[in-house]
């Protein structure tokens, strides 16, 4: 996941566009990018107000305030923290139809959690099924992790460097053209996520993860709480390996916050993907029981996340741990959509792309249709990344490659998407039905920037989950 990381550029000035009633409504400003995303009175500003117009709130009328504060080489600190505090006080649209956090903060407790049992699997059948999500997750990361860009990588842009090598639809990792592509320079995933060039899982924060839940689950337990969770953060995962809304929930740990403070005390990527990608391993551990496991997620995102990028933890948890039982893919997303409020943006945004696939639309048509709906949101907010998600499991109909494939072409947050996707269909089908051309490059290892599981076994990461069962 790359988010706002790159290094501070010259913005033109925007043209506004937009109005009220519907999130592809919202008036925008263009993207600005800014070098350290965390601390930045600008892109604190910038953002906060992409925030506050996504989720329903009256800001409008700053639009062309921010853009002046934002949108230039050098800050103005005082200048930007009095427009932010001003818009962190805008009022809410009367006619906003969508469900928000402040609506619903009660919903990270699942109904009828006590009514989920734990499926009636043998013991080697459930390595399997576990052992298939951490490749599946491990192989969907590494495909995506050259694409990652959705600035850049639009899906017309995936086809045609895929057409111009001969590989689309993909059946196996990325080729690398040489020479590169400008959009490959001074990208590391292009030498350590490309077809031939793989020597191992590569590092990336979609795999730091679940490993990094893996040990948080050994040391306290199903009964973990966020400040176990926040305290973990500190001692095993580097600060430069943290991106958006974990970053700045970091930065806000060590200047002294507690959670759920960390999550909303200026951080305007609390809606943003990295809580969904944090999920696995709360579905990898409640196999068949999404509710618990959307209540563990949500417990995990609490630390920084809150709204649509919180539940798209519980939806990521909840459909993991419905692959187990599930008959296929179009049913563990109907489970994980129970675990939503119904009339929140993401509820909705999901529902879209179900009737899509139930109405006959191609993968194609579909894509297309999420694209559109939602390119008012920034390239890593989850409620679009979790279309892509959708998408790619429903038209893969739980086809391992097929699946992959489709995830990762459909763009945005190609890395993420392609591992929460990976894990869904690893559990489906389970390890010892991946193809070997994907796993063969891993040599059972991954790499990690997590104090202690650098070239850890993939396959001792899923026996350990499974002790954490049994």
């Amino acid at each position: 996941m790359v988010g706002a990381r790159a290094s501070a550029r010259r913005i033109p000035a925007p043209a506004l566009r937009g109005g009220r009633g519907h999130p592809g409504g919202v008036v925008t400003i263009e993207s600005a990018f800014f070098g350290h995303h965390e601390a930045d009175p600008r892109a604190l500003l910038y953002y906060e107000w992409c925030q506050r117009a996504e989720s329903g709130y009256a800001v409008e009328d700053f639009a062309e305030e921010v853009r002046d504060l934002t949108h230039t080489d050098r800050t103005i600190p005082a200048a930007c923290w009095r427009l932010l505090d001003r818009v962190e006080q805008a009022p809410r649209l009367p006619d906003w139809p969508y469900t928000e956090w402040v609506d619903a903060p009660w919903s990270v407790n699942p109904a009828d959690i006590e009514q989920d049992s734990v499926p009636g699997l043998a013991e080697l059948e459930l390595l399997d099924r576990i052992h298939g999500g951490w490749i599946g997750r491990c192989v969907g990361c590494t495909l995506g992790k050259p694409l990652e860009n959705g600035f850049i990588w639009t899906p017309a842009r995936i086809r045609e460097y895929l057409e111009s090598n001969g590989v689309y639809p993909l059946r196996d990792y990325v080729p690398v053209d040489d020479p590169l592509p400008p959009e490959a320079n001074g990208r590391r995933a292009w030498g350590t996520a490309t077809l031939g060039r793989i020597d191992g899982c590569p590092r990336d924060d979609d795999v730091d993860y679940p490993i990094l839940g893996l040990h948080l689950l050994e040391q306290h337990g199903a009964a973990f709480a966020p400040d176990d969770v926040a305290a973990l953060w500190l001692e095993r995962l580097p600060f430069l390996q943290t991106y958006t809304a974990e970053r700045v929930a970091y930065r806000n740990l060590i200047d002294g916050f507690v959670p759920p403070d960390t999550a909303i005390f200026r951080n305007p990527y609390r809606e943003w993907i990295g809580a969904l990608i944090r999920a696995d391993i709360h579905g990898y551990t409640h196999p068949g029981q999404p509710r618990r496991a959307a209540a563990a997620a949500a417990r995990d995102a609490s630390i920084s996340h809150v709204g649509n990028g919180l539940w798209a933890a519980m939806w990521a948890g909840a459909l993991i741990a419905a692959a187990f039982t599930a008959p296929g893919p179009a049913a563990a997303l109907t489970v994980a959509q129970s675990v939503l409020p119904a009339r929140s943006r993401l509820a909705v945004a999901l529902s879209e792309v179900l009737d899509d696939h139930r109405g006959g639309l191609s993968w194609e048509q579909a894509v297309t249709a999420i694209h559109t709906r939602h390119a008012h949101y920034n390239w890593v907010h989850a409620v679009g990344n979790a279309c892509l998600i959708a998408a790619g499991l429903l038209w893969g109909d739980a086809d391992f490659t097929r699946t992959l494939a489709l995830t990762v072409q459909g763009g945005w947050d190609t890395d993420s998407n392609g591992a929460t996707a990976g894990s869904v269909v690893g559990i489906l089908t389970g390890a010892a039905a991946v193809p070997a051309h994907w796993t063969a490059p891993f040599h059972d290892t991954v790499h990690s920037s997590v104090a202690g599981y650098d070239r850890t076994r993939i396959s001792d990461l899923a026996r350990r989950t499974l002790r954490l069962l049994v």
